[in-house]
């Protein structure tokens, strides 16, 4: 064996239930090799196919797959396929949402890890593929999952916060309604809820990611900031990138604070990155480059 082969004593294998973009980094076609390179076996269970993701291109191609994804699914069921983890993105409807509660009921066992990645809006505005009972369906997913990793946009509405821009409010009141909001997003049922690019003010403008860990003893848990310099810059993508790395770590039994550590520096070392190259914003970041980095994390 080549000595450089990194050894994996079973190669973990988790179901992507996610859109495909052919252009524009985003979704599965960020969360595939992230997840590769971290040694995952990734599945994929396209929600949609489009030409191009929806931030920055118009005149694009859509597909809804929702006709095709229980034919997809019910086929790996009748091959007895198991999974270390579901991770799910975009759900373009009720439909999908109903349907990854078929596909958790079929194959979700207690050594399987299921991320719940809420996408339907960002900035405090909602997507325009966003309704009321996509928001509702979501929430309910969240009792079904170990791990959710909304933004700010995501946390508030499933939470039924009006939308607060933490940057114009003092770091302290920022942190406040965070744990709020953390703490609201618990009672929806995951162990696990993870708050994703929180801007905060200050000498140093900085992005905060929020967690909050159920799983520990009652006595032991307290929110869990970690905060990276901010870059004045949106990719689209980000999101996946961030959500594949900490399930990544976590599938090679990092725990959780190092998982999110690792996600949330590598996520904005990207972005950095990106910048200097430069790309294109609405191309996602140049993740391609990068890739090997996660072989050291």
């Amino acid at each position: 064996m080549n000595a450089n082969f990194r050894h994996y004593s079973r190669i973990k294998r988790v179901a992507a239930i996610h859109d495909l973009s052919g252009f524009g980094r985003c979704a599965l076609t960020v969360v595939i090799p992230a997840l590769s390179v971290m040694g995952v076996q990734t599945v994929p269970l396209p929600t949609a196919l489009l030409s191009t993701h929806t931030g920055g291109f118009d005149q694009l191609y859509f597909e809804d797959l929702t006709h095709s994804m229980k034919k997809i699914y019910t086929h790996w069921a009748s091959l007895d396929i198991t999974f270390d983890a579901i991770y799910s993105g975009f759900l373009g409807n009720e439909a999908q949402i109903n349907l990854l509660f078929d596909f958790i009921s079929r194959f979700k066992t207690k050594d399987c890890l299921t991320l719940v990645d809420p996408v339907f809006g960002d900035n405090g505005v909602l997507y325009s593929s966003c309704s009321e009972s996509i928001i509702t369906g979501m929430a309910s997913l969240c009792a079904y999952a170990d791990l959710i990793t909304p933004n700010l946009t995501e946390a508030c509405f499933l939470t039924g916060n009006k939308y607060v821009d933490t940057e114009s409010i003092p770091p302290e009141d920022a942190l406040a309604f965070i744990k709020t909001l953390l703490n609201q997003l618990a009672s929806l049922g995951a162990k696990r809820i993870v708050i994703t690019g929180i801007p905060l003010s200050g000498d140093i403008p900085l992005i905060c990611t929020a967690a909050l860990d159920k799983t520990e003893p009652a006595s032991d848990v307290s929110p869990i900031f970690i905060t990276v310099p901010r870059i004045n810059a949106g990719y689209p993508g980000t999101g996946e990138l961030f959500a594949s790395v900490l399930l990544g770590k976590l599938l090679n039994q990092a725990d959780f604070p190092e998982a999110l550590s690792a996600a949330s520096h590598f996520t904005r070392d990207v972005i950095e990155y990106s910048l200097r190259y430069p790309t294109p914003q609405r191309e996602g970041v140049s993740l391609e480059p990068c890739l090997g980095a996660l072989t050291q994390l």
